[in-house]
Protein backbone atom coordinates (compact mmCIF):
# COMPACT_ATOMS: atom_id res chain seq x y z
CA UNK A 1 0.00 0.00 0.00
CA UNK A 2 2.44 2.55 0.65
CA UNK A 3 4.49 1.75 -2.32
CA UNK A 4 1.57 2.50 -4.34
CA UNK A 5 0.97 5.46 -2.73
CA UNK A 6 4.81 6.84 -3.13
CA UNK A 7 4.39 5.73 -6.94
CA UNK A 8 1.49 7.96 -7.09
CA UNK A 9 2.42 10.76 -5.56
CA UNK A 10 5.48 10.54 -7.94
CA UNK A 11 4.06 10.52 -10.94
CA UNK A 12 2.00 13.35 -9.43
CA UNK A 13 4.95 15.23 -8.88
CA UNK A 14 6.89 14.41 -12.18
CA UNK A 15 3.51 15.72 -14.19
CA UNK A 16 3.51 19.02 -11.74
CA UNK A 17 7.16 19.50 -12.88
CA UNK A 18 6.91 18.25 -17.01
CA UNK A 19 4.28 20.93 -16.91
CA UNK A 20 6.36 23.88 -15.72
CA UNK A 21 9.51 23.31 -17.93
CA UNK A 22 10.03 26.12 -20.38
CA UNK A 23 9.25 25.39 -24.21
CA UNK A 24 12.27 26.24 -25.71
CA UNK A 25 10.29 26.92 -29.27
CA UNK A 26 8.31 29.53 -27.14
CA UNK A 27 9.70 33.06 -28.38
CA UNK A 28 9.34 35.15 -25.23
CA UNK A 29 9.56 39.15 -26.63
CA UNK A 30 12.11 41.30 -24.81
CA UNK A 31 10.44 43.92 -22.56
CA UNK A 32 9.96 47.32 -23.96
CA UNK A 33 12.85 49.73 -22.64
CA UNK A 34 11.75 52.12 -19.45
CA UNK A 35 11.34 55.29 -20.33
CA UNK A 36 12.54 57.33 -17.58
CA UNK A 37 10.99 60.49 -16.79
CA UNK A 38 13.31 63.75 -17.39
CA UNK A 39 15.39 65.81 -14.96
CA UNK A 40 13.70 68.87 -15.23
CA UNK A 41 15.66 71.75 -13.38
CA UNK A 42 14.73 74.99 -14.79
CA UNK A 43 11.24 75.85 -16.40
CA UNK A 44 11.12 79.30 -18.49
CA UNK A 45 8.50 81.05 -19.92
CA UNK A 46 9.22 83.67 -22.45
CA UNK A 47 6.55 86.44 -23.13
CA UNK A 48 6.15 88.21 -26.44
CA UNK A 49 3.63 90.76 -26.79
CA UNK A 50 1.91 90.43 -29.96
CA UNK A 51 1.10 94.55 -30.28
CA UNK A 52 4.66 94.88 -28.98
CA UNK A 53 7.38 92.39 -30.17
CA UNK A 54 10.07 94.55 -28.03
CA UNK A 55 8.26 94.03 -25.07
CA UNK A 56 9.70 90.39 -23.93
CA UNK A 57 9.27 89.31 -20.48
CA UNK A 58 10.21 85.64 -18.56
CA UNK A 59 9.47 84.14 -15.89
CA UNK A 60 11.34 80.73 -14.34
CA UNK A 61 11.34 77.93 -11.95
CA UNK A 62 14.74 76.74 -11.48
CA UNK A 63 15.91 74.12 -8.81
CA UNK A 64 19.67 73.64 -10.07
CA UNK A 65 20.15 70.32 -8.48
CA UNK A 66 16.66 68.99 -8.98
CA UNK A 67 13.86 67.12 -7.12
CA UNK A 68 14.75 66.72 -3.25
CA UNK A 69 17.76 68.24 -2.59
CA UNK A 70 18.21 71.86 -1.72
CA UNK A 71 15.33 73.98 -2.55
CA UNK A 72 14.95 75.90 -5.97
CA UNK A 73 16.52 79.25 -5.93
CA UNK A 74 14.41 81.17 -8.45
CA UNK A 75 10.55 81.09 -8.36
CA UNK A 76 9.30 83.93 -10.12
CA UNK A 77 5.95 85.49 -10.60
CA UNK A 78 4.09 85.90 -14.12
CA UNK A 79 3.51 89.39 -14.75
CA UNK A 80 1.76 90.29 -17.74
CA UNK A 81 -0.12 93.89 -19.00
CA UNK A 82 -3.82 93.53 -18.90
CA UNK A 83 -6.32 93.16 -22.07
CA UNK A 84 -2.96 91.93 -23.87
CA UNK A 85 -2.16 88.62 -26.08
CA UNK A 86 1.27 87.06 -25.59
CA UNK A 87 3.07 84.93 -27.35
CA UNK A 88 4.51 81.81 -24.89
CA UNK A 89 7.10 79.90 -25.70
CA UNK A 90 8.71 77.34 -22.72
CA UNK A 91 12.43 76.34 -22.29
CA UNK A 92 13.12 72.97 -19.83
CA UNK A 93 16.69 72.92 -18.68
CA UNK A 94 18.52 69.83 -16.93
CA UNK A 95 21.21 71.79 -15.76
CA UNK A 96 22.68 68.53 -13.14
CA UNK A 97 23.55 67.46 -16.65
CA UNK A 98 27.28 68.47 -17.84
CA UNK A 99 26.75 70.52 -20.91
CA UNK A 100 23.31 71.32 -19.81
CA UNK A 101 20.79 69.42 -21.50
CA UNK A 102 17.55 71.21 -23.14
CA UNK A 103 14.60 68.97 -22.22
CA UNK A 104 12.41 71.26 -24.74
CA UNK A 105 14.36 69.13 -27.38
CA UNK A 106 13.05 65.87 -25.91
CA UNK A 107 9.82 66.95 -25.28
CA UNK A 108 9.63 68.13 -28.84
CA UNK A 109 11.36 65.05 -30.30
CA UNK A 110 8.72 63.01 -28.60
CA UNK A 111 5.81 65.23 -29.17
CA UNK A 112 3.27 62.21 -29.15
CA UNK A 113 4.24 61.73 -25.81
CA UNK A 114 4.23 64.84 -24.18
CA UNK A 115 1.66 67.38 -22.77
CA UNK A 116 1.77 70.69 -21.12
CA UNK A 117 -1.44 71.49 -19.37
CA UNK A 118 -2.13 75.17 -17.92
CA UNK A 119 -4.71 75.55 -15.04
CA UNK A 120 -5.83 78.92 -14.00
CA UNK A 121 -7.17 79.94 -10.93
CA UNK A 122 -8.22 83.41 -9.92
CA UNK A 123 -6.69 85.09 -12.63
CA UNK A 124 -8.01 86.09 -15.86
CA UNK A 125 -5.07 85.47 -18.02
CA UNK A 126 -6.43 81.93 -20.39
CA UNK A 127 -3.96 80.08 -22.38
CA UNK A 128 -4.39 78.24 -25.70
CA UNK A 129 -1.27 75.92 -26.72
CA UNK A 130 -0.43 76.62 -30.04
CA UNK A 131 1.70 73.86 -31.09
CA UNK A 132 0.50 70.11 -32.19
CA UNK A 133 2.52 66.89 -32.41
CA UNK A 134 1.86 64.68 -35.67
CA UNK A 135 -1.49 63.60 -34.41
CA UNK A 136 -2.79 67.27 -34.21
CA UNK A 137 -2.75 66.87 -30.62
CA UNK A 138 -1.55 69.74 -28.64
CA UNK A 139 2.21 69.81 -27.06
CA UNK A 140 2.45 73.13 -25.27
CA UNK A 141 5.71 74.61 -25.84
CA UNK A 142 4.38 76.99 -27.83
CA UNK A 143 1.13 78.95 -26.58
CA UNK A 144 -0.85 81.71 -26.76
CA UNK A 145 -1.90 83.83 -23.13
CA UNK A 146 -4.96 86.01 -23.21
CA UNK A 147 -5.34 89.00 -20.38
CA UNK A 148 -8.30 90.54 -19.65
CA UNK A 149 -8.74 92.78 -16.50
CA UNK A 150 -6.43 93.46 -14.20
CA UNK A 151 -5.56 91.26 -10.99
CA UNK A 152 -3.72 87.78 -9.51
CA UNK A 153 -3.99 84.35 -8.94
CA UNK A 154 -2.34 81.64 -10.25
CA UNK A 155 -1.12 79.17 -12.70
CA UNK A 156 -0.88 75.64 -12.73
CA UNK A 157 1.89 74.79 -15.70
CA UNK A 158 2.76 70.88 -15.58
CA UNK A 159 4.08 68.60 -18.29
CA UNK A 160 2.30 65.13 -18.54
CA UNK A 161 4.38 62.32 -20.27
CA UNK A 162 1.90 59.91 -22.00
CA UNK A 163 3.42 57.36 -23.83
CA UNK A 164 0.76 55.55 -25.48
CA UNK A 165 -1.91 56.84 -24.26
CA UNK A 166 -2.07 60.68 -24.92
CA UNK A 167 -4.80 61.84 -26.01
CA UNK A 168 -5.06 65.36 -24.99
CA UNK A 169 -5.99 64.77 -21.92
CA UNK A 170 -4.57 66.64 -18.76
CA UNK A 171 -5.36 63.82 -16.35
CA UNK A 172 -3.80 61.16 -18.16
CA UNK A 173 0.64 59.78 -17.90
CA UNK A 174 3.23 60.55 -15.06
CA UNK A 175 4.00 64.06 -14.32
CA UNK A 176 7.37 65.17 -15.38
CA UNK A 177 7.17 68.87 -13.97
CA UNK A 178 4.27 70.96 -12.13
CA UNK A 179 5.18 74.05 -11.39
CA UNK A 180 2.38 76.61 -9.59
CA UNK A 181 3.11 80.25 -10.50
CA UNK A 182 1.88 83.07 -9.01
CA UNK A 183 -0.03 85.80 -12.25
CA UNK A 184 0.01 89.15 -11.43
CA UNK A 185 -1.91 90.99 -14.49
CA UNK A 186 -1.29 95.15 -14.71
Amino acid sequence: MKLHQLLTIGAFSLLALQSCKKDDNEVSSPAPPANESEVITTLRITFTDSANTADVRTAEFRDPDGPGGVAYDRFDTIRLDSNRTYFATILLLNETASPVDTISNEVLDEADEHLFCFTPSGTSASVTVTDRDVNNLPIGLQSTWITTSAGSGTMNVSLHHQPGIKNGDCALGETDVEVLFVVEIE
